[in-house]
C-alpha cells in the first residue's frame, strides 16, 4: 500500500463529492413524498448497482488486478458503505433532529483519525491534523445550531442517536478497509460495493416495509436521479480519492456538506441563511487548512 498522494485532482474530486452529497438532502426529501425510506435506500442503491454493472461489465468485469483475494473484506466493506448506515440513519432520524444526525455525518472525520493512524500508511496522527479536525467539527455544530444536540423527548431517542452515530462509525471503517485493499480497479470496486449493499437492502426493506409501492413518475425520475448522482458516480469518486489520497482526506467531505446543504436550501428553496454561516465557514476552512497544511503548501507551491 502505497503512500496517500494528494493531487489538485484530489482536491476537485472531495469537492464535487461535498457539493453533490449537499445537495442529495433536498432531492431525498422530494422523494420521500411518494416513497417509503427503506424503499428509498434500496431503490436509489438498486439502481445504482445495475447501472454500475452494465458499466463494469462493458470494461471487462475485472476487480482485482493481481489475484482474487480478499472477498470477506469486500463484503465487509459493501455492508459498511452503504446498506447498513443507510438503513442506521433511516431508523434513527425518527428520533433524533436532523442536526444531530448532520453532527453525527460531521464525526465520522473525527473516527478517521485514529483508525488511519493505527490502521493506514503515512496517515500517522498529529497535533496539527487533530487540532485542525477539531475546529472544523466545531464549525460544523456552529452552523447546525442549537438543534445540533436538542432532544425530541422520543422514549427511543438515546438509541437513536446511537444508530447515527453507528452509521458514521460504518462510513469510517469502510473508508479505512477500501484503503487497505490490494491492487483493485475502482470500477469494480464501487460496482461490487453496491451490489453487495443493494443484496443486504432489498432484503430488509422488505421485511419492515412490506412489499415496495408503486411510485409516481416524478418519484422514479427522482429515484434514477438519486441513483446514477448521489449513489454511482459519487461512489466511483468516493473509491478513487480513498484509493489514490487516504480516508483521512476523503473526510473532509462529511464538513463541506453541511455548508453546501445550507448554501443550496436558500439559493433553490428560499431558505434564510442561518447568522452564525460566516462563522461556521471560517472555522471549517481554518480546519482544513490547519489539517491539509502540507497538501496545501505543496499544492500552490510548485
Amino acid at each position: 500500500m502505497s503512500e496517500p498522494q494528494i493531487t489538485r485532482a484530489s482536491w476537485l474530486m472531495i469537492a464535487i463529492l461535498g457539493l453533490t452529497w449537499g445537495g442529495t438532502f433536498m432531492v431525498i426529501e422530494i422523494a420521500l413524498r411518494g416513497i417509503t425510506p427503506f424503499w428509498l435506500a434500496a431503490g436509489r442503491i438498486g439502481f445504482a448497482a445495475l447501472l454500475m454493472t452494465v458499466i463494469w461489465l462493458l470494461r471487462g468485469g475485472k476487480l482485482f488486478l493481481e489475484r482474487a483475494r480478499d472477498w470477506p473484506v469486500m463484503i465487509i466493506v459493501g455492508a459498511l458503505s452503504s446498506a447498513v448506515p443507510f438503513m442506521l440513519l433511516s431508523w434513527g432520524q425518527q428520533y433524533v433532529t436532523s442536526g444531530f444526525a448532520g453532527v453525527s455525518m460531521a464525526a465520522v472525520a473525527l473516527m478517521v483519525l485514529p483508525l488511519a493512524h493505527f490502521l493506514v500508511q503515512g496517515e500517522q496522527l498529529s497535533l496539527r491534523k487533530a487540532v485542525g479536525f477539531v475546529i472544523g467539527f466545531i464549525g460544523v455544530v456552529v452552523l447546525i445550531g442549537a438543534q445540533a444536540f436538542e432532544s425530541t423527548g422520543a422514549g427511543l431517542e438515546p438509541f437513536g442517536r446511537l444508530a447515527c452515530l453507528g452509521a458514521a462509525g460504518c462510513y469510517a471503517v469502510s473508508s479505512i478497509f477500501v484503503r487497505r485493499l490490494p491492487p483493485v480497479d475502482p470500477i469494480g470496486v464501487a460496482t461490487v460495493l453496491l451490489i453487495i449493499g443493494a443484496v443486504m437492502v432489498i432484503p430488509a426493506a422488505w421485511i419492515v416495509e412490506g412489499p415496495p409501492p408503486m411510485p409516481s413518475t416524478e418519484t422514479m425520475l427522482v429515484l434514477v436521479f438519486l441513483g446514477m448522482v448521489p449513489t454511482a458516480a459519487a461512489n466511483i469518486l468516493r473509491v478513487l480519492v480513498i484509493r489514490s489520497a487516504g480516508p483521512t482526506f476523503m473526510s473532509l467531505t462529511n464538513y463541506q456538506v453541511p455548508l453546501w446543504s445550507v448554501f443550496l436550501g436558500a439559493l433553490v428553496l428560499g431558505e434564510p441563511l442561518p447568522p452564525s454561516l460566516l462563522l461556521a465557514m471560517c472555522l471549517i476552512l481554518s480546519g482544513v487548512a490547519i489539517s491539509q497544511y502540507g497538501a496545501l503548501r505543496r499544492l500552490f507551491g510548485r
